[in-house]
């Protein structure tokens, strides 16, 4: 896998929210990708980034963007408080979010679920007080 780029994130940082899913999708774009892969990568990408910033504490995180002729591979890194029960967040409509997060329109409880009917492949590690990795994985079909 070739790394394409490695965006930051701010926790907290809504105005900028959604900012580094489009980047990801222009430089998919950009590259000639099909539009199924260019929307499955993009809504991946952009959950995962607003975990981030919901999630991510002062630190934030990082998406990292991999692309090979095969599959794109997205990294997200957050240096939050972790997921106490990953099972139960992988759950629809379960939600952590503060009732300000919910008054901007997230909390859904939907990003990990979007992130798993996005992708080919979900990996995800995390640890209490150790933040969490959400590593996705499309498969490029010419």
């Amino acid at each position: 896998m070739k790394l394409v780029q490695t965006f930051p994130i701010k926790g907290g940082d809504f105005a900028s929210a959604g900012s580094v899913s489009i980047m990801v999708k222009k430089l998919l774009k950009g590259i000639g990708l099909p539009s199924q892969v260019l929307r499955r990568a993009a809504i991946a990408a952009f959950e995962a980034e607003m975990n981030v910033v919901m999630y991510g504490g002062e630190a934030g995180g990082e998406v990292r963007l991999y692309v090979s002729p095969t599959k794109i591979r997205v990294e997200t890194q957050d240096h939050g408080p972790g997921i106490p029960n990953l099972e139960l967040a992988m759950t629809e409509g379960w939600s952590t979010a503060t009732h300000e997060m919910r008054e901007m329109g997230f909390g859904a409880g939907m990003g990990l679920p979007n992130i798993k009917r996005n992708s080919d492949r979900l990996d995800i590690h995390t640890a209490i007080g150790g933040g969490t990795s959400v590593n996705v994985e499309i498969d490029i079909c010419n």
